[in-house]
């Protein structure tokens, strides 16, 4: 399977400087082969590199290979564009959201990510130092930082390109690694089912409880001051607002990280499966009140899904996915289904049995059944391959950066750390 190793490179201002040029004159290549492709109707390769590659290395100064990098990022661009419209993900067709998606041309921000392959990149994992091509030259012995890990899977998995990315003043390499797959257990002997919440980020059947109080405390004071300093906009609230972005994100990833990583390795060592609820278009279902809308909107449970089936697949535990239907409302004991059986949000009472759970335990339990239910009836693990259609949106407007790595892992974000 593929995943992506982040490193933090530590370059000297003069490498620095030449990094910076090299992601701007890529980037302004990136654009104007955009307007090429969007004007002419071309949006395949080798038929947009007769349109754009002579131009691009007298104009811009770039290399041969960063050349072919900089139209195919512009083609993968397009086609990601153009699977997000198919999937309605801008809205219905000749909507107004729809037009203004797709009757422009896409844009790529002055730092987004460029893709590097071996040719133009050279790594030299135990001396922690890489060799890179930039417009202003080789940049050789430039530093670079990584967890234990992280470089043994540099050192015996890497394999193919690597993006080169700059985020809040500091620089990063994505490395794709091959990481091999234990084989499928495919004879579990249980489900270990898995309740995703707001208020319990996770609840297992086993009756483990991760609670999202310090999580859900930390995005409210977070909006708090978000709020407080917008109203500010002065340059130092600006400042301060910059410094802050995405550290909420940061945070709920790394927690989500630890939750994926103790239920994988939990499953893997009781021989069991994990049943996971397919809560897909849940945001659109649910009607709620304006208190609950940003708490809703901030929880992060496909990305969990995302890191537990990554990990899943990695160790061989298989995952299912189920219906979510009346899970929180069905007695785990007797099976009665009734509305009043869910007493609070933390307590669950059979109207029939008299059977009483705590209620995301109950429903964890639940979902562990019709699990195993399916599972014996035939269904196979639902751990995907990584999907090669994923975008990385940039900002606001109609900005939108598409990194090398979309095309080759389901989530850029799934980096090997956890």
């Amino acid at each position: 399977m593929k995943l992506v190793v982040q490193v933090k490179l530590l370059p000297t201002p003069v490498q620095a400087a030449a990094l910076e040029a090299t992601l701007h004159a890529c980037n302004e290549a990136a654009i104007w082969a955009s307007r090429v492709a969007f004007e002419k109707g071309v949006r395949r390769n080798f038929a947009l590199r007769e349109h754009t590659y002579g131009q691009i290395k007298a104009r811009w100064g770039l290399g041969a290979q960063a050349a072919q990098h900089v139209i195919k990022k512009t083609c993968d661009a397009y086609a990601v564009l153009r699977a997000n419209l198919r999937a309605g993900n801008s809205g219905k067709p000749g909507s107004k959201r729809y037009r203004k998606t797709a009757e422009k041309p896409v844009v790529f921000r002055p730092h987004s990510a460029q893709p590097y392959d071996d040719r133009m990149l050279s790594w030299q994992t135990d001396q922690c130092r890489i060799s890179i091509w930039t417009t202003a030259g080789r940049q050789r012995d430039v530093e670079f930082t990584a967890a234990p890990e992280q470089l043994d899977a540099l050192a015996r998995y890497r394999k193919g390109e690597s993006d080169l990315v700059r985020r809040d003043g500091m620089w990063f390499l994505n490395a794709t690694c091959e990481v091999p797959e234990a084989p499928l257990n495919d004879d579990p002997v249980d489900f270990l089912g898995i309740d995703l919440g707001i208020v319990n980020i996770a609840t297992t059947s086993d009756g483990e409880i991760t609670a999202g109080r310090e999580i859900n405390r930390i995005r409210v004071r977070e909006r708090t001051l978000r709020a407080k300093l917008q109203r500010k906009n002065t340059p130092s609230a600006k400042r301060r607002l910059k410094k802050r972005r995405r550290k909420e994100a940061r945070r709920a990833r790394d927690i989500n990280h630890k939750i994926a990583k103790h239920v994988v390795a939990e499953a893997e060592r009781t021989g069991r499966g994990i049943a996971l609820e397919d809560l897909t278009g849940i945001r659109e279902r649910v009607r709620l009140r304006k208190s609950q809308r940003a708490a809703h909107s901030s929880w992060s449970f496909a990305q969990l899904g995302q890191f537990i089936e990554y990990k899943a697949r990695k160790a061989g535990v298989p995952v299912v996915y189920v219906d979510p239907a009346y899970t929180s409302r069905t007695c785990a004991e007797c099976g009665h289904i009734d509305r009043a059986n869910r007493v609070s949000q933390a307590w669950f009472a059979c109207r029939n049995c008299g059977f009483v759970d705590h209620a995301d335990r109950n429903s964890s339990r639940n979902i562990r059944a019709r699990a195993w239910e399916l599972w014996r009836s035939g269904a196979e693990s639902t751990a995907p391959v990584p999907s090669p259609e994923h975008i990385h949106r940039g900002g606001a407007g109609r900005k939108r950066s598409v990194t090398a790595s979309d095309a080759r892992c389901a989530n850029p974000s799934l980096l090997l750390g956890g």
